[in-house]
């Protein structure tokens, strides 16, 4: 028996009433609600669903009937297609205030702790040309915008054949294998669109093949560029293949066309997936890493290293945790998941002992390494669980935390190092969160003996939803 084909449906002329988790909106129709991207609060429009479950629905704009009076015209001519950059049609200080909204509902709905009040969200001053690290890839399969080709009927979709040229840019939303073709990027400033563009002239020029994800075959993949507050620009120039007299005139023509650049790399994956962390980057030219400085401390970055995308905003964000860990001068902190040691060495100076501990090896390495750089003596980093490393016998060595600083990832604090810091009972804990709901579950638990004191959104990526959270904790009277 032939499957039943489903039935498009399409809302028509549905007024969005507010901002709702991930950058998208919301609009309710027949007792559900409807998520809808690419739209602001009092936009009235049509919507094709592509999910339509029993309570709620998900879907996109086919046709804009009103437009709201709080939309901003987005500045990037590939809006909606790349998966960056989503709320370029709110105005950056609707943005900040849903933000805020988002966190303190996250902390009252799923922390259920008795709360202060919340400090104003700090926003960026420069919303465009934040970030000093991004990534473009080169594929074979270019995704066609909407643009390009006329529907049949409302919500159908093209299917994009290969491009022989391939594309450079972006992975498009939500798909693996189709790249956005990227003329002008806003988020990094310059040279960052130059490099891509220069990549991509010698690449036709010489008939160098972009990576085709699906059959992994192909020679360009990816380039990185890290560019710095100092001046300092690195690129590292990832190929498919183990052909040195392919990558070499390539790198040549980069450093001719990019003198900007200070440290070039490559790096050889063969490989069927894109992480580095096996592979070792060769630097063809400079140093092979850039410094970059928050206040006066300097940090040594190389190709596989971690640190803060937007530098101003990972400045304030520090001051902010340095502010919170209210340091005298002779506390001994703890800076748990402390990657390259950056939080621990920023607030070194007001605290008697740094104890860093990172799960990665590398990152440790790199830790110890900053630390040398910026010539601290009373900082020591280990690599290991958390869980596993603080135990009685490392406490004795090394002393119990005055203070505790913890910057975990999205997933937020494994429930056994939630057990360890009640166990370990810090005076004061400095909460670092990239995710409000999962920072709000942890504080949950640890509510057991802490009071939640100050609480601080800064927001490090504009045009986005993501938001950072920096709470302070004090032990309960009690627990004292």
């Amino acid at each position: 028996m032939p499957r039943k084909k489903k039935r498009n449906t399409i809302i028509e002329k549905l007024l969005i009433e507010n901002y709702a988790a991930e950058g998208k909106s919301l609009a309710r129709w027949e007792g559900k609600v409807v998520f809808v991207e690419r739209t602001v609060p009092g936009d009235v429009v049509d919507v094709f669903l592509f999910k339509n479950k029993k309570d709620w629905a998900e879907g996109y704009p086919l046709v804009f009937h009103e437009l709201s009076p709080k939309r901003a015209t987005p500045f990037c001519r590939h809006y909606g297609d790349c998966g960056g950059c989503q709320w370029q049609s709110v105005p950056y200080a609707e943005q900040l205030s849903f933000k805020f909204q988002q966190v303190k509902d996250a902390l009252q709905r799923i922390g259920k702790l008795p709360l202060p009040e919340f400090m104003p969200i700090l926003g960026c001053e420069e919303d465009r040309h934040y970030r000093n690290k991004l990534e473009y890839t080169f594929g074979t399969y270019r995704y066609v915008p909407d643009g390009e080709y006329v529907r049949k009927e409302p919500g159908e979709r093209k299917k994009a054949e290969p491009e022989k040229t391939g594309a450079a840019g972006f992975h498009a939303k939500g798909l693996f294998d189709k790249i956005v073709d990227i003329s002008e990027c806003h988020l990094q400033p310059e040279p960052s669109n130059k490099v891509r563009e220069a990549v991509r002239q010698f690449a036709l020029e010489n008939d160098l093949s972009y990576y085709d994800v699906r059959h992994h075959t192909g020679f360009l993949r990816n380039i990185q560029l890290r560019i710095c507050a100092t001046g300092e620009v690195m690129v590292n120039v990832i190929v498919g293949e183990d052909d040195f007299a392919k990558t070499e005139p390539l790198l040549q023509y980069l450093m001719q066309q990019v003198p900007e650049i200070t440290t070039l790399l490559y790096t050889v994956n063969t490989k069927k997936n894109d992480s580095l962390y096996d592979l070792e980057p060769v630097a063809y030219s400079g140093k092979g890493y850039v410094i970059e400085k928050l206040e006066d401390f300097q940090f040594k970055i190389g190709p596989k290293s971690f640190f803060q995308t937007n530098t101003k905003q990972a400045e304030k964000l520090y001051q902010v945790t340095r502010d919170f860990a209210e340091l005298t001068g002779n506390e001994t902190v703890y800076d748990l998941y402390c990657g390259t040691g950056s939080i621990g060495i920023f607030v070194s100076r007001k605290a008697k002992k740094i104890i860093g501990v990172e799960v990665i090896a590398e990152a440790i390495e790199d830790a110890k390494e900053n630390a040398l750089l910026n010539n601290l003596q009373s900082s020591e980093f280990f690599a290991g669980d958390v869980i596993k490393i603080c135990n009685d016998d490392f406490f004795a060595a090394h002393g119990r935390p005055d203070v505790v600083i913890t910057d975990p990832p999205r997933a937020g604090m494994h429930p056994k190092l939630v057990e360890k810091l009640l166990e370990m009972a810090a005076p004061v804990i400095v909460y670092v969160s990239c995710n409000p709901a999962t920072q709000a579950r942890d504080l949950n638990l640890l509510g057991e003996k802490y009071e939640v004191t100050k609480v601080q959104p800064v927001d490090m990526f504009p045009q986005t939803h993501h938001i950072e959270n920096v709470v302070q904790l004090k032990l309960k009277k009690q627990d004292i």
